[in-house]
């Protein structure tokens, strides 16, 4: 077994026994469920689920990737003693970290699905979207918090700056956006406007999301912009391409900085 796999498999054992891991599990299963038998049609369930999506799994990804990154400091240097590469290191305790949260994830918010059924109103591609860009979430904001807690010495501000970054990009940045909008409004934003968007991995995954429930509405003004110059597949395509490069950028930078960090 290779040592990044070795590394993995401690980290999967450890994550696996957390309460955070069984209590966000249940969450969504409990959610999920509830909303399926309560909800008119399976539609506005996914619409619900999406919301909710949105907003819980970058903060519980960000703040407990953080949390055990820091809570792991003496076990990475421990290791770091031995003769193991710093590469292998970066990579066993960021794949132990994201492979049980995405299964936890896809478990709880997949499993009411199977058992409920789906009505005529639910689309299998809508479904496994909604759980894909679920899975991609969880790995951008991991690696985020990966580089985070390798730039950051201080607990306590490192943690800070997760909750601050979840705020921004989950809260903030469409009414900060939608503000430029309204104050330019006579001039020509379209085409910054949808930079701005590139640079929001939240608003990505939710323009995603809402391309395929054709529901422009509720896009926000940077996803009727999204909408406008991309819409169909080609803005599929886009989006997924622009969330790939949110998680390989912050993966490498923090493994460029793990490889030069003295522990």
């Amino acid at each position: 077994m290779s040592t990044t796999a070795k590394i993995m498999k401690y980290e999967l054992h450890d994550v696996v026994r957390s309460r955070w891991l069984i209590g966000y599990t249940l969450f969504f299963l409990l959610l999920a469920d509830a909303l399926l038998r309560f909800s008119d049609t399976g539609v506005k369930a996914l619409l619900s689920l999406l919301n909710v999506v949105l907003f819980v799994v970058p903060l519980v990804s960000i703040v407990f990737g953080t949390m055990y990154l820091y809570n792991a400091r003496e076990f990475t240097e421990l290791l770091l003693a031995q003769p193991v590469s710093r590469r292998q290191m970066f990579a066993g305790l960021y794949l132990g970290l994201v492979l049980p949260l995405v299964a936890a994830f896809l478990v709880g918010m997949g499993l009411p699905f199977v058992y409920l059924g789906m009505d005529e109103t639910v689309r299998y591609a809508t479904l496994f979207a909604l759980l894909g860009t679920g899975a991609a979430l969880t790995a951008v904001f991991l690696a985020v918090s990966l580089l985070i807690a390798v730039r950051t010495e201080d607990k306590v501000k490192g943690l800070g700056l997760a909750i601050a970054l979840w705020l921004l990009t989950a809260v903030v940045y469409d009414g900060l956006v939608l503000l430029l909008a309204t104050t330019f409004a006579d001039y020509p934003l379209e085409q910054p406007l949808l930079g701005l968007m590139l640079l929001n991995p939240v608003d990505l995954a939710r323009v995603l999301l809402l391309l395929r429930f054709d529901i422009s509405a509720l896009m926000g003004y940077t996803g009727a912009v999204f909408q406008q110059f991309f819409g169909g597949s080609t803005g599929t395509l886009v989006a997924v391409a622009v969330l790939t490069l949110w998680l390989l950028v912050p993966l490498y930078l923090g493994l460029r900085r793990f490889r030069r960090k003295d522990f």
